[in-house]
C-alpha cells in the first residue's frame, strides 16, 4: 500500500485560513473550520483531507464535489479505519452523513435512490476523470477493503451492501453519494463529512470553493505548503523546548 508523509495540521493551522483575491480587488477571508468534536484534521492536498481521533481515521477526496456545483447529488471519495487499541466494529449507511453550510444534515443515499437516479453514470464518469489519491492510512491498516454501499444494476455481478466490517488492519475505501434536499444544490461554503464510529464522531472539513478561491489555491499551493511546513517545524520545536 502506497503512503505519503502526512502534513499534520491542528485546528489552528495556517493553511486552514485561505486569503483569496476577489475579482473586485478586495480580499475575502475564509475562516478556518471549527470541528465540534475533539479531533485532529490534516490537509494532504488541494482536495484531500484527513481527520482522526483516538478511535477512528477518515480520509476524504472531494474534487468531484467541488466540480459539481449547482447540482443536487454529491460524490465523495472516502476511506476509514480503526486505530489502536479499539476493537473491530460494523459500519453502516447510518455511519455516514454530510453537514451543509446551514448546519442541516444529509444522510447517505440509499441504493434505491441511487438506482432511480440512473446510477449517476455522468457523475461517476466525472469522478473518473480526475481522482486524487486518498490512500493515506496508519501503517497497521495494510489490508484493502471496499465500501460497497452502491452498485450499478447494469453491471454484471454487481452487488451493494448496507454495512461492512472495520478493523485495525482494514483500510476500507469507496464512493459515497448524498442526495441534497429538494431546493438545495452544491454551493460554495464550509461542509463536513461526518463519520460515526462506535465510541464517537469524526467531522472531516471540506470547502466547496468559489472560482476565485480555487484559482488562488491552485496558484499558491506550493507556497502555502511551505508556509505550513515551517509552521509545523516551529510548533514541534516549541513543544520540544517545553518538555
Amino acid at each position: 500500500m502506497v503512503r505519503s508523509r502526512l502534513l499534520t495540521v491542528r485546528v489552528v493551522a495556517t493553511l486552514a485560513t485561505i486569503m483569496v483575491a476577489a475579482s473586485v480587488g478586495a480580499q475575502v477571508e475564509v475562516q478556518k473550520p471549527q470541528p465540534t468534536v475533539p479531533e485532529v484534521y490534516t490537509i494532504q492536498g488541494q482536495f484531500t483531507r484527513i481527520a482522526y481521533n483516538n478511535e477512528g481515521w477518515v480520509t476524504l477526496g472531494y474534487r468531484t464535489a467541488n466540480d459539481s456545483q449547482g447540482t443536487d447529488w454529491m460524490l465523495l471519495e472516502a476511506g476509514v479505519t480503526i486505530r489502536k487499541p479499539y476493537p473491530s466494529q460494523t459500519m453502516t449507511r447510518e455511519s455516514f452523513s454530510v453537514k451543509l453550510p446551514d448546519g442541516s444534515m444529509v444522510p447517505l443515499a440509499s441504493q434505491r435512490d441511487y438506482q432511480e437516479a440512473g446510477s449517476l453514470r455522468a457523475l461517476n464518469a466525472r469522478g473518473n476523470v480526475a481522482r486524487d489519491s486518498i490512500n493515506y492510512f496508519p501503517v497497521e491498516a495494510n489490508q484493502a477493503c471496499a465500501m460497497r454501499f452502491f452498485s450499478d444494476p447494469a453491471a454484471s455481478r454487481a452487488l451493494s451492501f448496507d454495512q461492512f466490517e472495520l478493523s485495525l488492519q482494514r483500510a476500507c475505501l469507496g464512493r459515497l453519494f448524498f442526495k441534497l434536499p429538494e431546493g438545495k444544490t452544491i454551493e460554495p461554503g464550509q461542509y463536513w463529512m461526518v463519520v460515526t464510529f462506535g465510541g464517537g464522531t469524526i467531522e472531516v472539513p471540506f470547502r466547496i470553493m468559489t472560482e476565485e478561491e480555487e484559482k488562488y489555491l491552485k496558484k499558491n499551493w506550493k507556497d502555502l505548503k511551505k508556509e505550513h511546513e515551517a509552521f509545523l517545524k516551529s510548533e514541534a520545536e516549541r513543544a520540544r523546548q517545553q518538555q
